[in-house]
């Protein structure tokens, strides 16, 4: 059975379908899966929690790197391969408080380092629109699933992009929250609370609704976002008035950008210029040549805090960014963050001026699988370098904590997804669902998915 996942909960609800005829077809997906989506699929699934729940009886998975009790979650590293979580993340139960049906787990690259979900321990992760090629980013088994049909929708999180990344490259609705708005409870966000869980779903009122029931305050949240005067979903309802849109195509990283991609935010800035924006060329200061040197000194302490004292037993990329971090002196560290929190203010000040920027979400289209390693002869630190080339967009809005969703309103001349990237001002999602709803009725995309995995043509 195929659908949204609202559509799904409410066709449970009225008892047109039970959730455990609707959690068996999916399984039955899940264990056929020819995407390597899913490191995990479970053999009985958890009944569901709350009849009133907004997504009653609906299946979903957990990227593995968030705790789900009873399940594996491998970080997609050796050093994990037999670690069984003790208990739910916070968002994990969350979700479960909300109905939904947890399936297992989906696919990452080790550590959800870089942005191509390709690992030793689960292997890559393939494309439903050309399996040839990356789903994208860490999340790219939850886009693969839920763009492969094996899913109406999946649990994802982003810290350089990850979200947004495979969004674009799988043809979904994929959404980074501000910074504090998903507690990363029992766990810590880190100094600069670069990742969020965030959602995966085909259709904009699905993931407003996923957001919904994902976000929310756990005691002790270093980083806490203001609580929105409304529900997300109810957002999409909303009328968005006419916004001040900045188009900007120049990356903050001085890197070629794929004719296709800038073809496909030229599109929408004339979509929302007919829809009564007031649209303009205008590029936020992020040209800041120093920002990904930074950037690095505070992504390699994941590898190295990772809890593998034994560095062998990590790839080689996440094992070079390790052993750099334990060179780095504390004062080198700290001096990132304060150059990082610097930046940030200067960045997050051009949105005094305008509602919404839009860019592209990447630079390239989706890449082939092993494309990391491609003219690196081996070198790991220059294969980590290579993932700018790709996705030179999504980082620095981990760094400024804004939300921004891509969305699938373009494709290539070969028809692969072509995502455009919208960034709002801190914590203003509201507006981001409001536009996305507006321009998902003007140029709709619901059924533009390959759906090989469940026989559709």
């Amino acid at each position: 059975m195929s659908g949204d996942a609202l559509s799904l909960a409410a066709q449970v609800r009225a008892g047109d379908v039970s959730w455990r005829e609707l959690a068996d077809d999916h399984l039955a997906l899940a264990h056929d899966d020819p995407f390597n989506a899913f490191t995990h699929v479970v053999d009985e699934p958890e009944p569901p929690r709350d009849e009133g729940g907004p997504f009653y009886g609906v299946p979903i998975a957990i990227k593995d790197l968030n705790d789900v009790a009873g399940l594996p979650t491998t970080y997609s590293c050796r050093a994990y391969a037999q670690n069984v979580a003790q208990v739910d993340a916070a968002v994990v139960r969350n979700l479960k408080d909300a109905g939904f049906v947890i399936l297992g787990k989906t696919n990452t690259p080790e550590l959800g380092t870089i942005a191509q979900t390709e690992s030793e321990l689960n292997g890559a992760c393939l494309n439903p629109w050309d399996t040839a090629r990356t789903p994208g980013g860490s999340s790219g088994g939850a886009a693969a699933a839920v763009a492969g049909g094996l899913l109406p929708l999946a649990h994802g999180s982003d810290g350089g992009g990850s979200i947004r990344i495979p969004a674009s490259c799988c043809g979904l609705v994929g959404v980074k929250p501000s910074r504090g708005r998903v507690s990363p409870a029992p766990y810590v966000s880190g100094s600069l609370g670069l990742g969020t869980s965030g959602p995966l779903a085909r259709t904009v009122r699905d993931a407003a609704a996923l957001l919904d029931v994902m976000r929310g305050y756990e005691p002790g949240d270093f980083y806490v976002a203001p609580v929105p005067p409304r529900p997300y979903l109810e957002e999409c309802d909303e009328p968005v008035g006419n916004l001040r849109v900045a188009v900007a195509t120049t990356p903050p990283v001085d890197v070629p950008v794929d004719p296709e991609c800038v073809a496909a935010v030229s599109s929408a800035a004339e979509l929302l210029t007919e829809l009564g924006h007031d649209v303009v060329d205008a590029t936020p200061p992020w040209s800041i040549p120093e920002m990904i040197v930074e950037f690095i000194r505070v992504w390699q302490v994941g590898p190295a805090t990772a809890g593998v004292e034994d560095l062998s037993l990590l790839e080689p990329i996440n094992r070079a960014l390790a052993e750099q971090a334990r060179e780095t002196p504390s004062p080198a560290y700290g001096a990132a963050i304060m150059q990082l929190q610097t930046i940030t203010r200067r960045v997050v000040a051009f949105w005094d001026e305008y509602d919404v920027v839009i860019t592209p979400t990447l630079a390239m289209l989706p890449v082939p699988i092993g494309w990391t390693w491609e003219d690196t002869d081996g070198d790991a630190l220059l294969a980590f370098s290579r993932q700018t080339l790709f996705t030179p967009y999504t980082a620095l809005v981990n760094v400024t904590g804004q939300p921004a969703m891509s969305l699938p309103l373009h494709a290539s001349e070969t028809g692969l997804p072509v995502g455009v990237q919208f960034i709002a001002r801190p914590f203003d999602e509201a507006t981001l669902f409001r536009l996305a709803a507006q321009l998902e009725e003007a140029r709709p995309w619901s059924g533009s998915f390959p759906d090989a995995a469940v026989g559709k043509a």
